[in-house]
């Protein structure tokens, strides 16, 4: 029966994690205060440990230190109510076993105890430390969704293995790439973010290994790529499924040698770099639909962080809100503040832009306030930026048809069927780019499309194998 020690000021909190705990057969003790939880390891040492971080006295994350520093290495299970991302990878440097942010999921907490309590006979050790934080642009966040974020990247930051970070546009994946590479062991190197997507086709090849003199027209120098510009670095693929297919198959080669070929050399180069890579749809569907090959996925995928919408985080949309005026007062804005109104209003929108929409509305919103309070007036109308959801759905599918239209002229379809196979190829990703534009509203995404709801509604019937009466529209 392992011993729990519990570390909370909170009399209830005590009281209910003790219960729960000894309901499942643990022997649970607890204390008040770091102080008293200290004293206590002293003359009984438990098998694990749950340990609020804000306490009177001694804090719980300078506790743990201690407990690290006199060689205690029992796992400890850091316990918070202001997790933020720079307290959880304290959390992580400091030795904690896991992290966990109130109000709490019993099952949840129950779990995390199990397996802590299994790791005593694996002797788990402590983490090791990520260099600390820098200032700069960050991810925020206060709700439960965005503490697993913070939790997944202080764990995945010193390690090398490889990262692939999944998200709609606009919710901040690149932050997370950067904030992974600011807590990472290779935090002194560069930090290189490149996508292939914005890089002139015919020139991606030299772009991304390099080329020696000579290697093509126009090639008067030797010239390294942007991998080996990363090296003692981390490399950032941005939207990595617009990576052409013929460099995929090259780049796959990279990762498993760890060395770059310039255009025009035969010998490779050496080169380290961690890679991260990001992806805005599932990454799965990448793979079903030929713009992301499954073998290069299995490399960028060693471990996974999923970055939630906007709509799925309302609770942080204040906080984000303050965060974006401040950043428009800093830079010249005389708005003074939000009003409970306003805040109202953007907790209420779906913010299919996510992140990045929400900070153009206050931005903009802070010039219109002229001096005063930030009022629903001054916010864009709903969805006014969603009346440019055609023309990026254009841009989606342009680029895509053009790697599919690549893939034929490679033989990889046949030209005889070029047309009705890219139709049926395209129109899978066209339809999940529209309808997660307009929400799942159908009836919004046949308007775009230009096509009626009901032809709409039997294509949609037919890639999932169903009638048409038994698809339900979305108003």
């Amino acid at each position: 029966m392992s011993r729990v020690l519990i570390v909370d000021d909170e009399e209830s909190i005590c009281w209910g994690l003790s219960r729960l705990l000894k309901d499942e057969g643990y022997d649970v003790t607890t204390a008040a205060s770091a102080e008293e939880a200290l004293a206590t390891v002293e003359s009984a040492p438990p098998d694990l440990a749950l340990l609020d971080v804000r306490l009177p006295g001694i804090d719980g994350l300078t506790a743990l230190e201690r407990l690290r520093r006199a060689k205690h290495d029992f796992p400890v299970i850091v316990v918070t109510a202001y997790g933020n991302l720079d307290t959880a990878v304290l959390a992580v440097d400091r030795g904690a076993f896991d992290y966990l942010t109130k109000p709490f999921d019993l099952e949840h907490v129950v779990e995390v105890v199990k397996r802590a309590s299994e790791s005593l006979a694996k002797n788990a050790g402590p983490r090791l430390a990520p260099p600390p934080a820098t200032t700069g642009e960050e991810l925020l966040g206060a709700g439960p969704a965005m503490q697993e974020v913070f939790k997944r990247i202080a764990l995945a930051a010193p390690t090398e293995s490889s990262v692939l970070i999944v998200g709609e546009s606009g919710t901040g994946k690149e932050l997370a790439a950067r904030a992974l590479h600011r807590h990472s062991r290779n935090a002194d190197g560069p930090f290189v973010p490149i996508h292939l997507g914005a890089l002139n086709a015919s020139l991606v090849e030299s772009e991304l290994f390099g080329h020696a003199k000579g290697a093509f027209t126009g090639a008067d120098f030797d010239r390294p790529g942007l991998l080996e510009s990363a090296d003692g670095g981390t490399v950032f693929f941005d939207e990595a499924a617009d990576i052409p297919p013929q460099v995929q198959v090259k780049l796959l080669r990279v990762l498993q040698q760890r060395e770059v070929t310039r255009v025009g050399e035969v010998k490779p180069r050496p080169c380290r770099f961690r890679v991260i890579a990001a992806v805005n749809r599932d990454p799965a569907e990448c793979v079903r639909t030929g713009t992301l090959r499954a073998d290069l996925l299995y490399r960028l995928a060693g471990f996974e962080i999923r970055l939630p919408a906007l709509r799925e985080r309302s609770e942080d949309i204040p906080l984000l809100a303050r965060r974006f005026l401040q950043s428009a007062i800093d830079a010249g804005s005389t708005a003074r503040g939000i009003s409970a109104a306003a805040l109202a209003e953007l907790k209420s929108r779906a913010w299919a832009g996510n992140v990045r929409e929400l900070r153009n509305a206050v931005e903009r919103a802070a010039i219109f306030a002229r001096g005063g309070m930030i009022e629903p007036a001054h916010l864009p109308p709903p969805g006014a930026y969603e009346t440019r959801a055609a023309v990026d759905v254009a841009d989606e599918v342009h680029d895509a048809i053009i790697r599919w239209s690549e893939a034929a002229v490679t033989g990889k379809l046949t030209t005889a069927d070029l047309y009705d196979r890219l139709l049926k190829v395209i129109e899978p990703p066209l339809f999940e780019v529209v309808l997660r534009k307009t929400l799942g509203n159908r009836a919004a995404a046949a308007e775009i499309l230009g096509l009626h709801r009901a032809t709409l509604r039997k294509k949609l019937s037919e890639r999932r194998g169903t009638k048409p009466e038994d698809a339900e529209d979305t108003e």
